[in-house]
């Protein structure tokens, strides 16, 4: 975020971060947490697509080249998320492969696979 803060900052804008509602703390199972991950990926990339749009509407080139790197994120992140998930899935309701899903999860942090 601070990338996109310094961006506008420097093109004498105005950034203004409103207050984020407080996130949800009980999924209800792993499986759901999994689900709200790549759901608000997803949702992150629809609004990264809206920007995209505009700036190709208003011939904005500038802004557009900037959220280029955006674009490549946040396709990362959702590639990430349906891995992950995808890993989930497979285990089903077998628990004793979550001690190597665990392990997934830490080589993503660590910098992906």
């Amino acid at each position: 975020m601070t990338k996109l803060v310094k961006f506008v900052n420097e093109r004498s804008g105005k950034v203004i971060v409103p207050a984020l509602e407080e996130p949800k703390a009980d999924f209800g199972s792993l499986q759901g947490l999994f689900e709200k991950f790549l759901n608000s990926e997803i949702f992150v990339t629809e609004q990264i697509n809206k920007v995209i749009f505009e700036c190709l509407e208003k011939k904005d080139y500038n802004v557009h080249n900037f959220m280029q790197w955006y674009v490549t994120e946040q396709l990362e992140e959702e590639a990430t998320a349906r891995t992950l998930l995808d890993k989930l899935n497979i285990l089903g309701d077998d628990r004793s492969g979550y001690y190597l899903f665990d392990k997934d999860i830490e080589g993503f942090i660590g910098g992906g696979e």
